[in-house]
């Protein structure tokens, strides 16, 4: 008689049990890509894959895509930033000159928008996570570092009564997000690095 529990019966000839889906498993075993049949075969289980991080679960897809959506959100804040050098070099000369007290040529304002582009698109992609990401947050924060006493009085109103300190306490929202963003790093699997790093291993350059 059939136990539906174990999906097993008993062969009446010799008292022994067989079961129904011992037939199916090399079955299933062949629609199992090449890497795990090679590990099944060196007795690795697909929960050993699953720790590996070969795998994604649903809250691994969960968090990558809470992290996807953080990075992409940053890297076109930036790359705004960065095209309006190219667009209008005249404003930056102007800033640089009157804030930092520097004389910058356009050759020079174009060559740092360029940089920030670069530096954007690797993000963008997860290329060199650690340097691209990174090398944003850097920018950034001398960005920040230029207008301190800005941040201590994040409500000061002119004289028409318009906020004047708005712009710069969003600034320091973004650098909250650029130093979440490098803690979830290893969270980051929707990006070339993140894919090299399930498939080849963790490398400090991924």
């Amino acid at each position: 008689m059939a136990d539906l529990f174990s999906l097993t019966t008993t062969d009446n000839r010799y008292g022994r049990k067989r079961s129904f889906i011992a037939p199916i498993i090399p079955a299933c075993h062949l629609l199992l890509p090449r890497r795990f049949r090679m590990a099944s075969a060196y007795g690795l289980s697909l929960h050993s894959f699953a720790s590996a991080g070969v795998i994604m679960t649903f809250y691994d897809r969960k968090d990558a895509a809470a992290v996807f959506i953080l990075r992409i959100g940053l890297v076109w804040f930036m790359f705004l930033w960065a095209v309006h050098k190219i667009i209008t070099p005249q404003q930056y000369q102007n800033l640089a000159k009157n804030i930092d007290g520097i004389e910058m040529s356009f050759a020079q304002i174009y060559a740092v928008g360029g940089v920030q582009i670069a530096l954007c698109v690797l993000a963008a992609l997860g290329v060199f996570r650690v340097f691209s990401y990174g090398s944003l947050a850097a920018m950034h924060f001398f960005t920040i570092t230029r207008q301190w006493e800005r941040y201590l009085d994040p409500f000061a109103l002119n004289d028409r009564g318009f906020p004047i300190n708005r712009n710069p306490v969003i600034a320091l929202a973004a650098m909250a997000a650029f130093v979440a963003l490098l803690l979830l790093i290893h969270r980051d699997h929707f990006s070339i690095g993140g894919w090299l790093r399930r498939h080849a291993g963790a490398r400090w350059w991924y």
